[in-house]
């Protein structure tokens, strides 16, 4: 059953129920169903449509381990704004959310995403992300097709990938749109197949889909078992910076607000059935962004008895399918969206720091798991 905030419902909604016919706005203040905005990415695409645009955003979510309404709670009480509680498989729940909203656009970003989670329990991965994708696309082919000419012209269904899809690159080279998939993890295995049956919903029934796919994001509000977070928090109190292998690895880093630009520029201006790949331009090896971290942190932070927070990193043994590269050539989506990162490394982790060494109520709340007791005080469910 399907179980949301108890909250009076946007007016908007009472007309779509009274029947009023559904007209087509422009994107910018557009009615936006975004998957999973309990998330890390997807919070930050919700308070940027909130905080940037006129769009009313109803955030679906089934609040799942890693997400987390207090990262919302600056947005939590705006008119445009409604949260719904339930499961992007629950097949009932996801048409009612579609019939009672009526949206013109959906982010669907809702998926499980830890990579180390994937190697020990793939099946939840397979679920959430292959079979609530065909749920999510199915609804929405039936969604669309209802809409008048205009507005479904106008439509997107967007598909927020990884990079992790394409596999492993050697020490040269970058993915771009056409890169051949070969996925290492179950989990990039699980976002390979949501990629191919969005394709598949755009070629077989004409709904308009894009597909996104981003580097590794970074910035206030990750879960903290993430590298980035994870040695935050770890060298703020002096404990070991656990590091895979020889922390060669080298990823390409995305400041999360600039994704969730990129995000709703693909929604407003990119092409149905294209491809948009958003990177950071900030290729770094593991053990280099660990070292940054620790500079900031002994810059920021009391000094340790040990010493500097790079005495604290400890090499450990390589997670298994570890894939050695990857980097992004976003010059294509620079070029059709007129995107690019705001955010250097530098400047980009330097607030990422600071964020969490000033929001400890948010941390302890996580790492304790009060932020589910909070949800539960915070939100009446039915």
């Amino acid at each position: 059953m399907l179980r949301k905030a108890l909250r009076p419902p946007h007016p908007a909604v009472r007309r779509f129920r009274s029947g009023t016919r559904l007209e087509w706005r422009p994107m910018e203040s557009a009615r936006v169903l975004v998957t999973g905005g309990a998330g890390f990415i997807g919070s930050a695409v919700v308070r940027h449509l909130l905080a940037s645009t006129r769009a009313q955003v109803l955030n679906f979510d089934s609040l799942s381990y890693a997400a987390n309404l207090k990262s919302l709670e600056s947005v939590a009480g705006d008119p445009r704004y409604q949260f719904l509680r339930g499961d992007v498989c629950d097949a009932a729940a996801v048409a009612a959310a579609f019939r009672e909203f009526r949206p013109d656009c959906v982010l669907h970003l809702a998926a499980e995403t830890h990579v180390d989670r994937s190697l020990a329990g793939p099946i939840a991965f397979v679920q959430t992300n292959v079979l609530g994708t065909a749920v999510m696309l199915q609804a929405a082919r039936e969604h669309w097709s209802r809409l008048p000419a205009a507005a479904q012209a106008a439509f997107r269904f967007v598909h927020v990938s990884s990079d992790e899809v394409f596999g492993s690159l050697g020490a040269e080279g970058a993915f771009r749109p056409d890169t051949p998939y070969d996925p290492s993890s179950p989990y990039s295995a699980s976002k390979a197949g949501a990629d191919h049956l969005v394709r598949a919903w755009g070629r077989s029934f004409g709904l308009p889909v894009t597909v996104t796919n981003c580097s590794n994001n970074y910035g206030p509000c990750q879960f903290p078992e993430k590298l980035i977070p994870l040695m935050i928090l770890h060298g703020r109190e002096g404990k070991e910076l656990p590091v895979y292998g020889r922390g060669a690895n080298v990823r390409d880093w995305l400041y999360v607000d600039d994704h969730a630009r990129g995000i709703w520029a693909a929604a407003c201006q990119g092409q149905a059935g294209s491809t948009y790949l958003f990177g950071g331009g900030a290729e770094r090896d593991n053990l280099t962004v660990v070292r940054a971290i620790c500079a900031l942190l002994d810059e920021l932070c009391p000094a340790l008895p040990q010493g500097p927070r790079e005495r604290l990193i400890r090499f450990v043994g390589d997670r298994p399918g570890h894939d050695f590269r990857y980097a992004i050539d976003a010059s294509a989506t620079a070029r059709a969206l007129g995107w690019k990162p705001l955010e250097s490394f530098e400047t980009g982790l330097r607030r990422t720091v600071q964020w969490y060494l000033e929001n400890p109520d948010w941390v302890e709340s996580v790492r304790t798991g009060d932020y589910r007791a909070w949800m539960e005080r915070n939100y009446a469910w039915r």
